[in-house]
């Protein structure tokens, strides 16, 4: 076992590669960086060691390979490189671990055969996740390399909320579920929200929303998911960028049979060509806004339903708990856009949950409340961290007695 305090994360995908190098003494971000347009004609890095001094360079990487390699040469030269004995593990971020990965797992060649297996299930993840693992298994095979995934922490889900109510024989053949995603996220935020109410996450009963691009709800009892939005894939649930969220099914039927759509068109419509975007033409929240705030009546309407959706699933939530003790708002978009936070409240006063107009309209990169103190439930910003998450995970593997 590494005597070593860093752990190199990464996040690997289909043309990029995501990481951050972190020690696990204090936290610290030694380094972090994105390498971009793997295998197109030009590629850039962009690495930030922990002076803060930016770096960027433009090349061609063929393969993730490559990346990778031209990341080991940014560490080294911060002196921090992956041959460094203070380099404990690798930790990977793998978005679909399926029922059988419910926890941080010591990345074997069964273990990445079983990730391999459920690649029908995440066409889109698992493969480039897959091809990250297997260039960081050759550059260090002798460091342990931990899979942290995306749907572990909603492996809790009661039998009865991860069931479709689809025939089961058909259902277990495919391996069709509810999963869930996000779920790295999910997990920091739920503990960081009960540390800000000083409070022990099993006393606490909480709503996260996590709203990026993607978006996704959980319902956290005690500090154990007992529900959230996505579902079998990250279609499922709330309005999202690209993303339809909830449709009726019968829709692919009727696009196919009368639209004359076929699979694969249905696929790319509800997957990057819905959600804000099919709506208003616009999935960054910024540009909707200011165009909604200028009286566009498309934009108005994304926003009005991005936010309605978001009602609806907190109500829902909150009736799925019984008791909340706190919402969390979380990503680019809980984090930063202040009027969906407080329409996504607004009305809810008789369920506890109510926003302070001006303790909502600070920006700020900590955690914090924007309830007012007289409120029932605590409604609070908390900046979400999945890499230190996925850090802290893989070294208390690697750290087991």
């Amino acid at each position: 076992m590494s005597e070593g305090t860093h752990v190199l994360v990464l996040n690997a995908g289909s043309s990029s590669v995501k990481y951050q190098l972190i020690d696990m003494l204090d936290g610290a971000r030694l380094a972090a960086g994105l390498v971009e347009r793997i295998g197109e004609s030009s590629g850039r890095l962009a690495h930030t060691p922990r002076s803060g001094e930016r770096r960027e360079s433009f090349e061609v990487f063929p393969d993730h390979a490559a990346a990778l390699k031209a990341v080991a040469g940014e560490l080294a030269a911060d002196g921090v490189g992956l041959d460094s004995p203070a380099l404990a593990a690798i930790g990977h971020r793998v978005v679909h671990g399926g029922q059988r990965f419910t926890a941080p797992t010591l990345i074997t060649d069964e273990v990445l055969a079983e990730v391999r297996r459920l690649i029908p299930v995440a066409p889109l993840h698992n493969p480039a996740n897959i091809t990250g693992i297997e260039v960081a298994r050759a550059l260090r095979p002798d460091l342990p390399q931990v899979a942290v995934f995306d749907t572990a922490f909603h492996a809790t889900l009661p039998e009865y909320a991860a069931r479709y109510a689809i025939d089961r024989e058909t259902a277990d053949a495919h391996r069709v579920r509810r999963y869930g995603f996000h779920g790295t996220s999910h997990q920091y935020v739920s503990r960081a929200t009960a540390r800000l109410l000083g409070k022990d996450p099993a006393e606490v009963n909480v709503i996260v929303l996590h709203l990026g691009n993607g978006a996704s709800a959980s319902a956290v009892a005690g500090g154990v998911c007992v529900e959230t939005s996505m579902g079998l894939t990250p279609l499922e649930g709330l309005v999202m960028g690209t993303r339809s969220g909830d449709v009726d099914p019968g829709l692919v039927f009727h696009l196919h049979r009368v639209g004359g759509l076929t699979v694969d068109e249905i696929d790319s419509l509800l997957n990057r060509r819905s959600g804000l975007l099919g709506l208003c033409g616009d999935n960054d929240m910024r540009e909707i806004m200011r165009r909604a705030d200028e009286g566009d009546a498309d934009a108005r309407l994304a926003f009005d339903a991005y936010v309605h959706r978001l009602r609806k699933y907190l109500g829902a939530y909150y009736a799925v708990l019984g008791r909340v003790d706190a919402v969390a708002f979380t990503a680019g978009v809980g984090e930063n856009a202040a009027p969906v936070r407080a329409a996504a409240c607004a009305g809810l006063e008789e369920l506890g949950i109510t926003v302070d107009p001006e303790l909502n309209s600070v920006r700020s990169g900590e955690a914090r409340m924007i309830s007012p103190a007289y409120a029932r439930v605590a409604v609070a910003v908390v900046p979400t961290d999945e890499e230190l998450e996925i850090a802290q995970q893989a070294f208390a593997l690697v750290h087991q007695p």
